[in-house]
């Protein structure tokens, strides 16, 4: 199995570090607000990561946080907790604010059939750990006190920037990091703030009163849950130049390693070719795509048909392609689940084969399902159907669950409804004559009606 680290820049062929438990961290929620689809985006590449793991036999400890606490609005470390600012927003408490939208998360996932990490850390649930790395890096000297906060001095990681391939000054040019006076460099960054009076969420701390930078608490979570150092970091392509950047800076300063050994992550998913953004009232959410009548299953189809390294440009039309592909798919899966026939092992072997070569290339998911779409053009079968099931272990698409959808009635008049009742009670009656005869007032009306196990559709000929 093939996988490709960031960090390297290749891909490199995985194992774990110790015996068959991969221990996975992945970059969770800022519950201020809802996940738009572009956030879902990256959660199912998470998940199509863990499906292929376990497919390959592996166990999986896998590690979710939830940032409830210490995400600034600017990666500067300036500006207003994002929950702080919520709160405010809609005048609830942060706790609150956290406990609604992390309930909505997680039930958005439920929506997507993501697999759900084993271990889901609160943010305010771990200052403890936060502050002992806290402490160790100002102990060490790799951290220093400002008038606002602690801060990692980067020029103590001859390194920074292993992750990014960024030139630190080219980075800084970009203007992305802002100049605070305090800094002994603009890009050094917070570990630890301290908190004016006003600030609803604070600890005690050496300094005072205070609360964590939003980069500390993935690695105070990942060390105590998985330890210095483990098999894999997953998130988002917009958390590498900074956010996975200190992670990996702030933990060599206490432990001297990499905590990771893959680096992992998602490409952005673009609108109509630009920016996803609130400004632009660009950022759907699932229940926003509910409304316009489409399913969970639909955008989660229309994910994998890309590769999670490569940009995804949502676009309604798109969305609509994806939503044909899926009710076909379903017809297809449904006529060779209905099929006693059997299909020959050689051939599915073929078809398995062919599949694991790609889920086990970087996740090539395209074309793992190039492969389930050519099987389905085999001679119906429910040994291609059981196969297909098997397959979906990874696609998560909801194979075994798929069901023929009734297709809603015609108005029906009472007359034609009331023959087509008599009918019905008639073959319960095993009454056949009778029954052929109330066939043919119906046909006679313009009336057809075909008989199902669980009832009768009347259709207007």
């Amino acid at each position: 199995m093939k996988l490709y680290n960031t960090l390297t820049r290749r891909k490199e062929e995985f194992k774990p570090l110790e015996g068959d438990t991969v221990r996975m961290y992945s970059c969770g929620p800022t519950v201020y607000n809802y996940a738009h689809i572009g956030n879902m985006r990256t959660y199912v590449f998470m998940d199509l990561l863990r499906r292929v793991l376990k497919e390959q036999g592996y166990k999986i400890k896998g590690v979710m946080n939830i940032t409830d606490v210490g995400h600034l609005l600017s990666d500067a470390d300036d500006g207003e907790d994002k929950m702080e600012k919520a709160a405010k927003e809609q005048k609830k408490s942060p706790y609150e604010i956290a406990a609604h939208y992390t309930k909505v998360f997680f039930e958005d996932l439920k929506k997507l059939n993501i697999d759900i990490p084993e271990i889901l850390p609160k943010a305010t649930e771990h200052i403890p750990e936060m502050l002992d790395i806290v402490y160790e890096l100002y102990d060490k000297g790799y951290a220093y006190e400002t008038e606002d906060g602690i801060y990692f001095d980067i020029s103590k990681f001859p390194e920074y920037g292993c992750l990014s391939g960024i030139n630190l000054e080219d980075q800084l040019a970009g203007a992305r990091v802002e100049v605070n006076s305090g800094k002994r460099h603009p890009a050094d960054f917070a570990v630890w703030k301290k908190a004016p009076k006003e600030h609803i969420m604070q600890w005690d701390s050496r300094w005072g009163k205070g609360y964590p930078g939003w980069h500390i608490e993935c690695s105070a979570m990942s060390k105590k849950y998985l330890g210095d150092v483990f098999d894999i970091h997953t998130g988002g392509v917009d958390h590498i130049p900074i956010h996975h950047e200190n992670e990996i800076a702030q933990s060599w300063g206490t432990t001297g390693k990499n905590p990771a050994k893959f680096w992992m992550h998602g490409e952005f998913m673009l609108v109509n070719n630009g920016k996803m953004s609130k400004k632009l009232g660009n950022t759907y959410t699932l229940d926003d795509l509910a409304a316009k009548g489409y399913s969970p299953m639909c955008f989660r189809l229309f994910c994998l048909n890309t590769h999670y390294r490569k940009k995804l440009n949502f676009t309604f039309e798109g969305l609509d392609a994806a939503k044909t592909s899926y009710e076909r798919l379903t017809a297809q899966i449904l006529k060779h689940k209905s099929s006693p026939a059997a299909t020959d092992k050689a051939l599915l072997g073929k078809y398995y084969e062919e599949f694991e070569r790609e889920i086990t290339d970087d996740l090539n998911i395209p074309g793992a399902l190039g492969v389930l779409f050519t099987m389905l053009k085999e001679k119906p079968s429910k040994d291609i159907y059981e196969l297909a099931v098997k397959m979906d272990g990874v696609f998560g698409l909801g194979f075994a669950d798929m069901k023929e959808e009734k297709k809603p009635q015609e108005d029906i008049p009472a007359e034609i409804r009331a023959i087509a009742e008599e009918r019905s009670a008639a073959r319960q009656a095993k009454d056949w004559t009778k029954s052929d005869e109330l066939r043919g007032r119906l046909a006679a009306l313009g009336w057809s009606v075909k008989d199902a196990k669980d009832g009768y559709t009347l259709t207007k000929n």
